[in-house]
C-alpha cells in the first residue's frame, strides 16, 4: 500500500477524477500555483504548491477543524430551537441518533415521552429533596450542607465533590463519558455538557470538548476522519457510494472502504488482495508444492536428502516413504501412479505463479508510483524554476510539465489496481481476459513513453539548453504523450467499471463473412463451414 506520502494533485474538494475533465483546462490558476509562499520543510508544503481548481460538482468536502466545529454548533442549535430544549439536552439526543437531525426530529415528534425516557432526559425530578438543613450524599453517605449538593434531572443527592470525581474518573476512562449517567443503579438520567462543565475542572472540560468534537465525525454516516498520517481533516461524502477522493492534506483513499485510493477496482477486490497480500495464504501453498505431511500426524515435512527413507520429527518418529507415503513396514507398489497427487502439486504451483506474476507487478508499479511523486516534488521545487530561467519562461507557460507528472502518479497508480483485478478475472471468461489485457497493455505502453520521455528529456534541458530538441518541439511532444495516455486510461477505467461489457456485444463473438454464423471468439475456423471465417 501506497504510504501516506501523497501529493495533493488536484483541489482542495476535489475527486480525483480527471478522467472525465476537458484536457486543456485553461482555468487552472498556475500564476500563483509554484510560490515562495510556504516553507518547504514539510510535505504539506508541496501539497499547497500544487492544487488545482476542481470541478464544480464534486461530491465531497474536505473540513477542517474549525469547520466540524461550526457544524456541530448550529446543528446543535437547530435542534434546541425547534425541540425547545436546552443544547446540553440537543447534545445527547443528537449523539443517539448518529448527529442525524431528521433521525432526532422522526423520533421526538413521533413519542416525545418515550424518548426522554429512553435517553434519560427528565423534564422534572423523579425523586423529591427532602427540605432538611442537611442532606446525605448518595455515594460517600455524609450529610451536606443544602447549597453542596447537585444532582441530575432525576433529582438524586450527591455531594459536590463525589459528583466531580465521579464525571472526572468517567472523563479520563474515555468516550464513554459522552453517555454518562445518574450513579445511582437503578436510574437513567444523563449527565449532559452542561453539567460536566459545571463541576470539572478545565482540563477535563477540554477532554469532554475533544471527545464530543470527535464523536460528530465517528458517529455521523456521512463524515470520516482522512487516514493521511497526522491529518486531522475529515470528509463529507454526499452519498455512501465508495470513491476514491483527495485530501487537503493530499492523502488520497477511498471514502468508501478508507483504503488507499483505488478506481476503477471494487473495494472487494481490494480487500481481497490486502487478505491476500498480508495472510498466511502463499505461505500453506508453498507448503502444499514443497513439503509432504507425515502420515501419521500431519506435520509438513521438507525432503532435503536424497533417500526416499522419511522419518518424521519427535515425539512422532514414524518411518515413511516420500514417494508413496507408505509406511516402510508394509511398503510395496510404490511405482503405482497417482493422478490426484501430483495434479494437487501442479495446481499449488500454478497458483503461486499467478499470484508472482500479479504481485510483481502491482508493486512495481506501487513503487514507480512513490519515485514519480518524489520527482513531481523536484519538479515543483527546482524544475520548474531552473527551466523558467533558462529558457525565459514564466512557470505558466511551463504548466504542461506538471500536468504530465500529475498523469504519470495517476496513471501509475491506477496501472497499479489493474493487476488486482486481473488476478481476480476468472479463468474461464477468456474473451474479457483478452479485452482486459489488450486495454491494460496498451494503457501501460503508453504510460512508459510519457514517463520516458519525461525524466529524459527535463534532465537533458537541464544539463544541455541548447540541445538537438528546442523547446518548443519538446512541449509538443510532451503535450501529446500526456493526452495520449490520458485517452489510453480513460479507455481502460471506462471499460473495468462497466465490467468490461463491450466482450458481450462486440467481442465474444464474431460473424462469419461467408455463412454469416455467430462464431466464439476463440475460434479461428467458422464452426459451420469448417474452413472459413
Amino acid at each position: 500500500m501506497d504510504s501516506g506520502d501523497e501529493i495533493n494533485i488536484y483541489s482542495d474538494n476535489e475527486v480525483n477524477d480527471y478522467y472525465g475533465e476537458d484536457e486543456n483546462n485553461s482555468d487552472c490558476n498556475y500564476d500563483s500555483l509554484i510560490t515562495e509562499e510556504d516553507s518547504m520543510d514539510s510535505d504539506d508544503s508541496y501539497t499547497k504548491k500544487t492544487r488545482l481548481e476542481g470541478p464544480k460538482d464534486q461530491n465531497y468536502a474536505v473540513l477542517k477543524q474549525s469547520d466540524i466545529r461550526e457544524r456541530q454548533e448550529n446543528t446543535i442549535a437547530e435542534v434546541a430551537t425547534i425541540l425547545s430544549v436546552s443544547e446540553a439536552a440537543a447534545t445527547v439526543l443528537l449523539r443517539h441518533y448518529n448527529w442525524s437531525v431528521s433521525k432526532v426530529h422522526e423520533a421526538w415528534f413521533a413519542d416525545e415521552d418515550r424518548v426522554r425516557k429512553n435517553l434519560g432526559l427528565f423534564d422534572k425530578p423523579i425523586i423529591e429533596i427532602p427540605c432538611d438543613s442537611e442532606i446525605m450524599c448518595g455515594i460517600c453517605f455524609d450529610l451536606f450542607p443544602r447549597d453542596e449538593i447537585v444532582s441530575a434531572a432525576c433529582g438524586h443527592p450527591y455531594c459536590i465533590e463525589c459528583f466531580r470525581c465521579y464525571i472526572s474518573t468517567s472523563i479520563n476512562d474515555g468516550p464513554g463519558c459522552l453517555i454518562l449517567r445518574c450513579p445511582d443503579m437503578t436510574c437513567c438520567a444523563a449527565i449532559d455538557g452542561d453539567m460536566v462543565n459545571k463541576l470539572v475542572l478545565d482540563e477535563e472540560k477540554n477532554k469532554y470538548s475533544t471527545y464530543l468534537y470527535r464523536s460528530y465525525v465517528e458517529e455521523n454516516k456521512k463524515i470520516k476522519w482522512c487516514p493521511g498520517p497526522g491529518c486531522e481533516y475529515a470528509i463529507e461524502f454526499d452519498d455512501n457510494q465508495g470513491w476514491d477522493v483527495t485530501c487537503t492534506c493530499g492523502f488520497m483513499f477511498c471514502w468508501n472502504c478508507v483504503e488507499d485510493a483505488h478506481r476503477p477496482v471494487d473495494c472487494e477486490t481490494v480487500a481481497n488482495w490486502i487478505a491476500k497480500d498480508h495472510d498466511e495464504s502463499e505461505t500453506m501453498n508453498w507448503i502444499l508444492a514443497k513439503t509432504k505431511p507425515c502420515p501419521k500426524c500431519a506435520r509438513p515435512i521438507e525432503k532435503k536428502g536424497g533417500c526416499m527413507h522419511m522419518t518424521c520429527n519427535p515425539p512422532c518418529n514414524y518411518e515413511f516413504c516420500w514417494i508413496c507415503l507408505g509406511d516402510l513396514d508394509n511398503h510395496w507398489n510404490c511405482n503405482g501412479y497417482k493422478e490426484d497427487k501430483k495434479k494437487e502439486v501442479e495446481e499449488a504451483n500454478r497458483d503461486i505463479e499467478k499470484y508472482n506474476h500479479y504481485y510483481e507487478r502491482w508493486a512495481a508499479n506501487n513503487l514507480s508510483r512513490q519515485k514519480a511523486l518524489s520527482t513531481l516534488r523536484t519538479v515543483i521545487t527546482e524544475q520548474i524554476e531552473e527551466l523558467s530561467e533558462m529558457h525565459d519562461k514564466t512557470q505558466f507557460q511551463l504548466r504542461f510539465i506538471l500536468e504530465a507528472w500529475q498523469q504519470i502518479v495517476e496513471c501509475r497508480r491506477v496501472l497499479k489496481w489493474t493487476y488486482a483485478y486481473g488476478y481476480y478475472l476468472p479463468e474461464d471468461e477468456k474473451a474479457k481476459k483478452r479485452l482486459f489485457e489488450f486495454l491494460q497493455g496498451e494503457a501501460e505502453a503508453g504510460l512508459e513513453r510519457l514517463h520516458g520521455y519525461a525524466e529524459k528529456e527535463v534532465r537533458q534541458f537541464l544539463k544541455d539548453p541548447e540541445g538537438s530538441v528546442n523547446f518548443e518541439e519538446f512541449e509538443l511532444k510532451l503535450k501529446s504523450l500526456t493526452g495520449i495516455t490520458k485517452n489510453y486510461f480513460e479507455k481502460l477505467v471506462g471499460a473495468l467499471e462497466n465490467g468490461l461489457s463491450e466482450v458481450q456485444t462486440s467481442i465474444e463473438y464474431k460473424n462469419c463473412d461467408l455463412c454469416t454464423f455467430a462464431n466464439s471468439w476463440e475460434n479461428v475456423t467458422c464452426e459451420m463451414g469448417q474452413m472459413h471465417l
